[in-house]
């Protein structure tokens, strides 16, 4: 067992719409070891470890994000002191930690499927950061499950279905192409829930719910477990739709504000990208 009996009985109820703190057990887990993480790097097409440095800012533009001159082996190994930010992506390419995911959400399914149908393009990532590190503003397209393993952090969760944090624009450019940053303003601050996670506590985050992250005063690891839906899938073919009709010079409305307007905003593009295969 991943999850507490507890945090799943709370996970049913918030999934898949709210964030939510649940209990996990995998904080003295040997996988998460910094010696372990190094041969998992090794392991990992080069083009599934992403890192830099983590002294940037909460706006960091993606375009300018500073190096920390290191080696990925380097980067892990002195983690403590060399100040960067690191994530090891689809971790479920090594088998040891493919079947680690498994047991992650196949210890959540029923309550996934329940409220979203079949999950599939089932993702982990593991992130490795310098003490007092940021993460900067932005959004993720999968259901999302954070889990501390290592020291602590405090993530700023946003809602995504405010307009003034993430217009329908802003949507559309995501799903068109878009880096996953954004621009973050003071403003925003009064809408934010600030979860703080220390090892063996983990944060739902729902899709495309906008966010970034602090670090406290000591290194964090942390594994995110991601996967996606019919759901999430349709909401992303809508948003896909609404850019074709605004470049046609329509105004679509919001999604969720007519169900069934959505459902063929959805079909629509299921059916033009069949076409254009």
């Amino acid at each position: 067992m991943i999850f507490t009996d507890t945090s799943k009985l709370n996970f049913a109820e918030h999934y898949p719409a709210r964030p939510l703190v649940l209990d996990h057990q995998l904080e003295t887990n040997e996988l998460f070891a910094l010696e372990r993480l190094v041969e998992l790097s090794k392991s990992l097409p080069q083009n599934r470890v992403e890192y830099s440095s983590g002294k940037v800012p909460v706006n960091q533009d993606p375009e300018t994000t500073p190096e920390n001159g290191l080696s990925i082996e380097e980067t892990i190994l002195s983690i403590e002191e060399n100040g960067s930010w690191m994530v090891l992506k689809n971790i479920e390419h090594d088998a040891t930690y493919k079947a680690l995911l498994e047991s992650c959400l196949g210890d959540l399914g029923a309550q996934i499927e329940a409220a979203t149908g079949k999950r599939y393009r089932q993702e982990g990532f593991i992130f490795i950061s310098s003490p007092n590190s940021v993460t900067p503003f932005h959004m993720d397209p999968e259901h999302n499950i954070l889990m501390q393993i290592r020291g602590e952090k405090t993530m700023r969760v946003y809602p995504v279905n405010d307009p003034d944090i993430l217009t329908p624009e802003m949507h559309e450019a995501y799903h068109t192409g878009g880096h996953r940053n954004m621009v973050h303003k003071d403003e925003f601050e009064t809408k934010a829930t600030a979860f703080h996670l220390t090892p063996g506590k983990a944060l739902h985050v729902p899709v495309k719910a906008p966010h970034w992250v602090q670090n406290g005063d000591k290194t964090s690891i942390s594994l995110s477990i991601t996967w996606r839906s019919e759901q999430s899938d349709k909401e992303a073919d809508i948003h896909l739709m609404n850019s074709i009709l605004r470049k046609k010079g329509m105004a679509p409305g919001r999604t969720g504000n007519h169900p069934l307007r959505d459902n063929a905003k959805a079909f629509g593009y299921k059916v033009l990208r069949k076409l254009s295969r």
